[in-house]
C-alpha cells in the first residue's frame, strides 16, 4: 500500500451509505452530534484524518451533548449484557475480586449522585484497581473540572473505537 492510497477499512467506511455510516458511528458514540460532524467530513483519507475530525468534533460537544454521549456507557464492572465492545474494553475486571467490584459498585454509586452521569474512563489496558484508583481520585474534582476530564477520556475512547472500525478486516 502506498502512502497515498486509502487502508481499505478506511475506504468501507468512506463508502458506506450514509444511514449505515451513521449507525456504525452510532456504536462508537452515542453523541449524535458528534456522528453528523464526522459524517460530514467523509471521505477520509487517513484514519489519523478521521480521528483529527473525531476530536475537533468532541472540543465542540455541549454538556448535553457530552450527557447524550456518556448515555451509551455502562458502569465501570458492568459492562452492557451481550455487548462485546464494552466487554473487550472492561476486560480488566475480568479477574476482579468481589470485594473489588462491591467497592467500584458503591464508588460508581457515589460519583453518579454527585455528577449526575456515569462514570467514565478510557478502561482499555486498565485493571480493576487503576479504575477504582481513578474513581476514588476523581470523584472529588469540580463538576466543570470533571466534565473535561470526561470529555478527554470519551476522545480517547472514540479514537479506540473508530480504530477498530476501520480495520483493514472486513
Amino acid at each position: 500500500m502506498t502512502s497515498n492510497s486509502t487502508p481499505p477499512g478506511l475506504a468501507r467506511f468512506n463508502a458506506l451509505e450514509e444511514h449505515a455510516a451513521h449507525a456504525a458511528l452510532h456504536e462508537a458514540c452515542a453523541s449524535t452530534v458528534w456522528a453528523k460532524r464526522l459524517l460530514a467530513a467523509r471521505p477520509y483519507a487517513t484514519v489519523g484524518d478521521l480521528c483529527e475530525a473525531s476530536d475537533a468534533a468532541m472540543a465542540e460537544l455541549t454538556t448535553e451533548d457530552l450527557e447524550e454521549a456518556m448515555a451509551g456507557h455502562p458502569p465501570i464492572g458492568r459492562p452492557k449484557p451481550g455487548d462485546p465492545t464494552s466487554a473487550r474494553e472492561q476486560r480488566g475486571m475480568a479477574g476482579a475480586s468481589e470485594e473489588l467490584k462491591a467497592e467500584l459498585l458503591e464508588l460508581n454509586l457515589a460519583y453518579q449522585d454527585r455528577f449526575g452521569h456515569v462514570f467514565l474512563i478510557c478502561a482499555t489496558g486498565r485493571t480493576g484497581e487503576q479504575m477504582r484508583d481513578a474513581l476514588e481520585e476523581r470523584i472529588g474534582n469540580s463538576p466543570e473540572r470533571e466534565r473535561e476530564i470526561v470529555r478527554t477520556e470519551l476522545g480517547k475512547i472514540n479514537r479506540i473505537r473508530l480504530a477498530r472500525l476501520v480495520e483493514e478486516e472486513a
